[in-house]
């Protein structure tokens, strides 16, 4: 057996146990200067697109060359993954696994919302539990619903059903308590932020409502979709939003047409844009426009074919096929 260590910002200074352990796991603390890691031979990098360029590489400079594997369970474009991982040998798992329920998408108006509330106590009273989503934390003066204000209406709504609230701003503590509570369904419904878009699993979870759908990008409503859908029953993710501008309402249908991530990605990726290619910018009009990320797959192709060919690198050493 091999040491191991558990790397956090409120933890020890990793700087005393470098020597000490064989497999460091951590959080942004390992990204720290005084964190050194000479002998670092593999880096493993998990939800990648959480974190930033700068950060990554950081975290790799600290060896001699070290094996690097991210990993993501939001989709990335074709096109996007090309360009940006084209010296990397990009492994995609496009099956589910077996035993799931089908997720159905609607999108409905606020004028909706009474009927989707039946719906959801309906769902409860059969067995089921279910998600309510808002795009913030605290109300502003805008008319974007936040959870700390909605909470007590959801509670209204779900009658005589158990409520429970998820924020990042809570202790940990606390949130841990509310998510155990609804994995044994002491809980039948949580209102939450995005907070529960990755690291959730509740298989009896087959309700999802999102307020104020369009404030949130089709990525990340594809992957809080996720969150149900994890079990056998089938499961319903309900989009409100009142914006009536064409483009917003067309966007969100993308989700009722398709639970295909890829294909949501490469939307997303046309209507956000790519960022820079190079830089820390993760989205918005890209500076080098040698061409459309959306739609030249074929382009850049066979640019990589063309650096191949000319260059005459051995890409069985990168791992590039």
């Amino acid at each position: 057996q091999h040491p191991t260590s558990n790397i956090e910002g409120s933890r020890r200074p990793a700087s005393r146990i470098t020597h000490h352990a064989s497999l460091f796991i951590g959080t942004h603390a390992l990204f720290t200067a005084g964190f050194d890691l000479p002998k670092l031979g593999l880096v493993i990098i998990d939800e990648q697109h959480k974190f930033g360029v700068v950060q990554r590489e950081t975290l790799v400079r600290k060896g001699n060359y070290p094996h690097l594997l991210v990993m993501t369970a939001t989709p990335i474009p074709r096109t996007l993954g090309l360009t940006l991982y084209g010296d990397l040998d990009v492994s995609v798992i496009d099956e589910l696994p077996g035993g799931r329920g089908q997720i159905k998408t609607f999108v409905r108006a606020a004028d909706k919302l009474p009927k989707v509330w039946e719906f959801i106590r309906e769902k409860i009273s059969s067995g089921r539990q279910a998600y309510v989503v808002y795009p913030r934390v605290e109300a502003t003066a805008s008319d974007i619903k936040a959870v700390t204000k909605e909470f007590e209406n959801v509670q209204r709504a779900l009658a005589p059903f158990k409520v429970g609230l998820l924020h990042g701003r809570m202790k940990s503590a606390e949130k841990e308590n509310v998510m155990a509570a609804f994995r044994t369904n002491q809980i039948q419904a949580v209102v939450a932020t995005s907070l529960i878009e990755v690291g959730v699993d509740v298989p009896n979870a087959s309700v999802m409502l999102i307020e104020n759908a369009e404030r949130f990008g089709l990525a990340q409503l594809h992957q809080l979709r996720g969150r149900i859908g994890r079990g056998a029953h089938e499961s319903f993710c309900i989009l409100i939003s009142d914006v009536l501008k064409e483009n917003a309402q067309s966007r969100l249908k993308i989700l009722e047409e398709t639970n295909d991530g890829f294909k949501i990605a490469e939307v997303d990726l046309k209507l956000r844009g790519p960022g820079e290619l190079l830089g820390q910018e993760q989205s918005g009009a890209m500076k080098l426009r040698f061409g459309d990320l959306s739609e030249d797959l074929n382009l850049i192709r066979r640019a990589r074919d063309f650096v191949r060919q000319n260059l005459q690198l051995d890409f069985s050493r990168t791992g590039v096929s």
